[in-house]
C-alpha cells in the first residue's frame, strides 16, 4: 500500500512538472503565427467585415498567459471613404494563470496603444458603424431546443483585478460625405487604476476635441461582487476648454428598471463669452451690454429615471442676479414640465439686442399686408406641451421700464397656454390680470385681461418710449382678444373693451385751454414757451370699445377746474386712420374731479381731428362754435379775434405740425 501511494505520488509530480515544462516551452517551439490566418477568418466572420492582423502575433503561458498583436485592421464595408473602421498599432494583455483556476482573474496588463475608429456616413445616411457583428448567415436547420435554464445573475468569476489598464494615443474621427465635414477627437488617453470588484476604481481620461481639451477624473464603484445589481456610486470632476468645471457626485443604481440616478451637480462660474470664443461661435443671441454672459454657475440635485427626472436645491447665477429653482421632466415626447422659479432682480434690456438703427429712426409703424404665401408657424409642439411653471421675481427692467414683486403662472395643457396669475407692482401702482393662448387651430386666438390700480403713467410711458405725453395715477379696467401671430393680423382681429381713468395729471404736448385763447399757443405754433403746452386735469376718463380693429369712444371726458372736455369718434388700428370730435368748455367752477354737474355752461371750441396716425389733420369746427345755444354768452368782436385767428395766421400745417408728435407718439408703440 505504502508502495502504490509512493507511485502515484510520483507519477502525479512528474505530471505536473512536464505540464509546466511544457507551458514554458511550447510558446518557444510553437509557431504561433501560423494561426494568424484562422484568426482573422474567424473575426471576419464573427463581425462581418474584414481583418488583418499586419505585424508579428506573440503569445505567453508562465505564468502569465499573454498575448501581443500589432498592426490590426478592421474594415469598411464597401461604398466608405476610410479603409478601416478600427485600427489599432499595439494590443497587449497578460492574464496569469493559476488564479484562473479558482475564477480569479488577475490581469497583469492591458494596454491598447494608438486606437484609431472612424464613424463615418455615407450621403445616402448609412453610417460605417450599422451592420456590425450582424454578418450574412445561411438560415440554420431546424433543431430542438434545449430546455433554457434559469440564470442566476451571477459573474462567472469571484474576483478581478487589474494592475495596468490603460488606452493611450487614441484618435475617433467623425466624417459626413453629404456636407464634407470633418470632426477629431485625438490624443486620447483612458487610465484606470485600482480597477476590481471591492474597490472604488480611479478614472483618468484626456483628450482633445477639435483641439479643446476635455478632462475627466475621479472613481466610479465598487462595482461589488454582482455588478449591476447593486448602486454604483461615483464622484466626478469634468473640465471642459479649460474653462468649464462640472463637479458630479451621487449613485447610479442599474438594479432597477429603469435605472435610478441620485446626483448632485456643481457647474463652478464659468464665462460662456470665453467658451464660444474658444469654439469660433458666436453667442446665440447679440445682447447689448457686452459684460454680461461673463459670470453663470449652477448647482442642482438630479434625481429620478431617464423618463422622469426631478430636479431640487437649484441655485443659478447669473451675472449679478441670483435664483434658486425646482423642476420636473417626464413625458419627453410631449414635454411634461414643471418648474418653480424665484428671481432677486435682472435687467433683461442688457440681455436683449440693442435696437436697430431701422427701428430706432422708425417713428411710426410700417403697415405691412399679410403676405399669403408666407410661412405659417407650427405650433404642433406647443399643442403636446404639458407644462405648470410658476416664476417669481423681486424687480425686473425691461424696455426701461421697471417692476416690483412679479409673480406669474404659466400652465400649458391640449394646446392652451394660460398665464393666470399674473401680478406685478410698478410706479407707485399695480397690475393683476391673466392671459389664454389658444393654439389648437393654425391661428393662435389670445385673450388678456388686465386691472391697474395707481400706476404713474407719466415716468412709465417717459421710461418705456421716452416721451413725454400724459400724467397722472392711472386706473384701468382692460379685457381685450385678436386672432393670428403677424402684426397686420392682430390689428385687422383686435376686439374687446376697457376703461382708462386718470386722475390729478396733465396731458402732454397740447393745452386745450388755450384753444379758446389763441389756438396758435394751444399746439406750440406761436411764441415757443419755455415749457411744453399741457393741459392739467383733476380727472381723465376714456372709455372704450374695439371691433375687428375698430376703435371707438364715445363717453370720454376731461374735468378741470374751469374747464370741461368731451370727446368722441373712432379710430382704424389696421388703415391707421383717424376720425375724433373733441369739445374743450370753459365753465363758471373751480370743480374738476369728482364733479357731478353734467351740463356747465361756457364757450365750446370743438376741434375735428382726422388724417392719419403719421399725418394727423386738426382744424377748429368754427360752425358749431358759433352755432352755440343763444341763452350762452359769447364772447365780444375783440376776444372773439384773439380765440380764433384768421386763416393767415394758423394753417393746416402748422396745425398738424404743432401735434403731429402727440399722436405719433402713441401711434409708434
Amino acid at each position: 500500500m505504502h508502495k502504490a501511494v509512493k507511485w502515484v505520488l510520483v507519477i502525479a509530480g512528474s505530471f505536473v512538472l512536464l505540464m509546466v515544462i511544457a507551458v514554458i516551452v511550447l510558446p518557444m517551439v510553437v509557431d504561433v503565427e501560423k494561426y494568424k490566418p484562422q484568426i482573422e477568418a474567424q473575426v471576419a466572420k464573427a463581425t462581418g467585415r474584414t481583418f488583418k492582423l499586419g505585424g508579428e502575433l506573440k503569445a505567453s503561458v508562465f505564468p502569465w498567459i499573454g498575448v501581443r498583436l500589432s498592426d490590426l485592421h478592421l474594415g469598411n464595408p464597401s461604398g466608405f471613404q476610410e479603409a478601416d473602421f478600427v485600427a489599432v498599432e499595439s494590443f497587449e494583455v497578460r492574464v496569469k494563470l493559476i488564479p484562473l483556476l479558482s475564477r480569479n482573474i488577475e490581469v497583469k496588463r492591458f494596454v491598447m496603444n494608438r486606437p484609431k475608429i472612424v464613424l463615418e456616413k455615407r450621403k445616402d445616411g448609412k453610417g460605417s458603424w450599422e451592420g456590425l457583428g450582424q454578418p450574412a448567415q445561411k438560415p440554420p436547420a431546424q433543431v430542438k431546443e434545449a430546455p433554457a435554464q434559469a440564470s442566476t445573475g451571477e459573474l462567472p468569476i469571484k474576483g478581478l483585478r487589474v494592475d495596468e489598464f490603460a488606452i493611450t494615443n487614441g484618435l475617433i474621427v467623425w466624417l459626413d460625405q453629404a456636407s464634407g465635414a470633418r470632426k477629431e477627437v485625438k490624443d486620447i488617453d483612458l487610465v484606470l487604476t485600482d480597477l476590481s470588484l471591492d474597490k472604488p476604481i480611479g478614472i483618468a481620461f484626456s483628450a482633445l476635441a477639435d483641439q479643446k481639451p476635455v478632462n475627466l477624473d475621479g472613481t466610479i464603484g465598487p462595482l461589488g461582487a454582482q455588478p449591476g445589481k447593486s448602486p454604483l456610486p461615483l464622484e466626478l470632476a469634468l473640465r471642459l476648454l479649460g474653462e468649464l468645471d462640472v463637479q458630479l457626485t451621487g449613485r447610479i443604481d442599474p438594479s432597477k428598471a429603469p435605472a435610478e440616478i441620485d446626483l448632485a451637480v456643481n457647474v463652478a462660474q464659468f464665462s460662456p463669452r470665453k467658451i464660444m470664443a474658444q469654439l469660433g461661435q458666436e453667442l446665440p443671441i447679440a445682447p447689448a451690454d457686452t459684460r454680461v454672459l461673463d459670470a453663470v454657475a449652477v448647482s442642482l440635485r438630479l434625481k429620478g429615471t431617464p423618463q422622469n427626472l426631478v430636479v431640487s436645491d437649484g441655485k443659478l447665477k447669473l451675472d449679478d442676479s441670483q435664483a434658486t429653482f425646482s423642476a420636473q421632466a417626464s413625458e419627453f415626447d410631449k414635454p411634461n414640465l414643471k418648474l418653480d422659479l424665484n428671481l432677486d432682480a435682472i435687467d433683461l434690456d442688457r440681455y436683449l439686442p440693442p435696437p436697430s438703427k431701422a427701428e430706432a429712426k422708425a417713428d411710426t409703424p410700417t403697415q405691412s399686408p399679410a403676405d399669403p404665401a408666407a410661412k405659417k408657424t407650427d405650433y404642433s409642439q406647443l399643442r403636446r406641451l404639458v407644462l405648470d411653471a410658476r416664476v417669481k421675481a423681486g424687480e425686473l427692467k425691461v424696455k426701461k421700464a421697471r417692476m416690483q414683486n412679479i409673480e406669474v403662472r404659466v400652465s400649458a395643457r391640449n394646446g392652451v397656454i394660460q398665464m393666470d396669475p399674473l401680478k406685478l407692482d410698478l410706479y407707485q401702482g399695480a397690475i393683476a390680470g391673466k392671459a389664454a393662448v389658444n393654439v389648437q387651430k393654425d391661428q393662435p386666438a389670445t385673450s388678456v385681461q388686465m386691472t391697474l390700480n395707481g400706476v404713474q403713467a407719466g415716468q412709465l410711458i417717459k421710461d418705456l418710449m421716452a416721451k413725454e405725453l400724459i400724467e397722472g395715477a392711472l386706473a384701468a379696467d382692460i379685457d381685450l382678444n385678436f386672432s393670428g401671430d403677424a402684426p397686420d393680423l392682430i390689428r385687422r382681429t383686435l376686439g374687446g373693451s376697457g376703461d382708462l381713468r386718470f386722475n390729478d395729471g396733465a396731458i402732454v404736448g397740447i393745452d386745450l385751454a388755450s384753444m379758446v385763447r389763441n389756438v396758435q399757443t394751444a399746439f406750440g405754433l406761436g411764441q415757443h414757451p419755455s415749457e411744453k403746452p399741457r393741459t392739467d386735469f383733476a380727472e381723465l376718463r376714456l372709455p372704450f370699445t374695439i371691433t375687428s380693429g375698430l376703435f371707438k369712444t364715445d363717453a370720454s371726458k376731461l374735468n378741470s377746474p374751469l374747464m370741461r372736455v368731451l370727446a368722441s369718434g373712432s379710430a382704424d388700428l389696421a388703415k391707421e386712420t383717424l376720425d375724433f370730435r373733441v369739445e374743450p368748455k370753459f365753465v363758471a367752477t373751480i370743480k374738476g374731479q369728482g364733479d357731478t354737474a353734467q351740463q356747465r355752461s361756457g364757450i365750446v371750441v370743438p376741434v375735428l381731428v382726422s388724417g392719419s396716425f403719421a399725418s394727423p389733420k386738426f382744424k377748429p369746427d368754427l360752425q358749431a362754435m358759433l352755432q352755440q345755444q343763444l341763452d350762452q354768452p359769447l364772447p365780444d368782436k375783440e376776444t372773439l379775434k384773439k380765440m380764433v385767428p384768421s386763416s393767415k395766421e394758423i394753417t393746416p400745417e402748422k396745425l398738424q405740425e404743432g401735434v403731429k408728435g402727440l399722436l405719433k407718439g402713441f401711434g409708434s408703440q
